[in-house]
């Protein structure tokens, strides 16, 4: 049977265009998220209520922890390498006229998987590829349109990922070398219930998607059940993840860009203590 629940909490109250990519910081005791379109890296801290914005000089579709400090941003025109004492520079710059960067995540062995997409959408004009610290990259994907949620089950052996307009949460094969293969659904959203978004794992091997225009977040079984849904009263819910020193947390952001009527927390970062169990994140090595 699906649970439903309607339970939240503010964690910050704000109006965020385009809030994506919450990623707890576990070094920091901080929790990071960004307005991709606003060009804001936000930083959050559950324990004092300390928070902290940096405005970004293109935008950003998502911050990481690095393995010796500092973040690694996907950034409009590549991907590059804030040092913990506000120093900048690319690990890889390749901008495409018309294309900006999406969503991203850390893989189990601390490589850089980040999306890209066109700003106006187009089918295949968006890609997914593989950054190592040394700057080497490996596109995975080339022909995608809304590259969004990754993720990775808690063996390291199958990878999530969604292509939005597709309206799936997919599966693949991960290697011992990080390579995938035999792409194939596991889930299908249906029509009415939104797109889906961002996705996070958890520690029982469940994947949690975010619905832009859904109004929730769901939990899906690692065989791809529907087991849970979190009814939110905003529509355009982005991304989760789980956070807080015990990742029982779970952080979901959500944007106010396109709505017609006011929703009071569109573009705030919301929180509902005691989700589940999340796992801890590897730090991008390089």
């Amino acid at each position: 049977m699906t649970k439903i629940t309607t339970a939240y909490e503010v964690a910050v109250r704000a109006e965020a265009t385009l809030g994506e990519g919450p990623t707890w910081d576990p070094a920091a005791g901080r929790l990071l998220w960004l307005d991709i379109l606003g060009s804001r890296l936000h930083t959050y801290d559950p324990a004092t209520g300390r928070r902290t914005v940096r405005v970004t000089d293109q935008h950003v579709g998502a911050a990481k922890p690095r393995a010796g400090g500092g973040l690694v941003l996907n950034l409009r025109d590549g991907v590059g390498l804030l040092d913990a004492d506000g120093g900048f520079r690319w690990l890889h710059h390749e901008p495409v006229p018309g294309r900006r960067a999406n969503d991203a995540a850390v893989a189990p062995d601390g490589s850089l998987w980040a999306g890209t997409m066109r700003y106006d959408e187009a089918p295949g004009g968006g890609t997914l590829s593989r950054f190592t610290g040394d700057g080497t990259v490996e596109a995975v994907l080339d022909d995608v349109a809304v590259s969004n949620g990754t993720g990775w089950s808690p063996d390291g052996t199958l990878m999530y990922y969604i292509d939005s307009p597709t309206r799936r949460v997919d599966v693949f094969d991960r290697a011992p070398d990080g390579r995938v293969s035999g792409r194939r659904p596991l889930v299908e959203i249906e029509d009415g219930a939104g797109f889906p978004d961002g996705l996070t794992v958890d520690a029982d091997g469940c994947v949690w998607v975010a619905l832009w225009d859904g109004a929730a977040v769901r939990r899906y079984t690692p065989d791809g059940e529907l087991d849970r849904v979190i009814a939110l009263p905003t529509p355009r819910v982005t991304a989760c993840a789980f956070g807080g020193t015990d990742l029982t947390d779970l952080y979901i952001t959500t944007a106010c860009v396109g709505l017609t009527a006011p929703h009071p927390v569109a573009g705030s970062l919301l929180v509902i203590p005691g989700a589940g169990k999340g796992m801890p994140q590897p730090p991008f090595k390089g």
